[in-house]
């Protein structure tokens, strides 16, 4: 069994500043600022009628604008570019029925909401859960016992 095809995800605005990042392989924090200032140079700089897909020293990035927000995930080269589309497009609806038409401020003021979201779909780099309902309802859960 393939394990681990996600090595990062990212959520940056349109300035580059980034707004949440989860790793599923360590780095450092200097290694970690480097790699986000590169890819999100590189991908902040291409154009709408650019593909989605950009080769990385050993990663290949996945992203996707939404309003103000790019989406970035980073995987390992074998990984099916589609699927990750896909992912970040469930990852948006998500946040979308959480949050109702999420933007850069949702994820500023909830970000614990946002890395649960995350830590409820991916596991150790592999996607785990892809139903909203399963992936909302323990965020739910704390609402009503808070």
């Amino acid at each position: 069994m393939k394990e681990m095809g996600i090595r990062f995800i990212l959520m940056v605005n349109k300035q580059g500043q980034t707004r949440l990042a989860q790793y599923y392989e360590w780095l450092t924090l200097e290694e970690r600022r480097a790699l986000e200032g590169e890819i999100v140079r590189k991908c902040l700089a291409r154009n709408e009628q650019q593909c989605s897909f950009v080769e990385h020293r050993n990663y290949k990035i996945v992203y996707r604008r939404y309003a103000s927000l790019f989406f970035l995930v980073g995987v390992e080269n074998d990984e099916n570019e589609l699927a990750i589309l896909e992912f970040i497009h469930l990852l948006v609806e998500t946040m979308d029925r959480h949050f109702g038409n999420v933007c850069e401020l949702d994820i500023m003021f909830h970000l614990e909401k946002a890395h649960f979201m995350l830590e409820e779909m991916v596991m150790n780099g592999s996607i785990v859960e892809t139903s909203k309902a399963n992936i909302l309802s323990p965020i739910q859960l704390m609402e009503k016992a808070s």
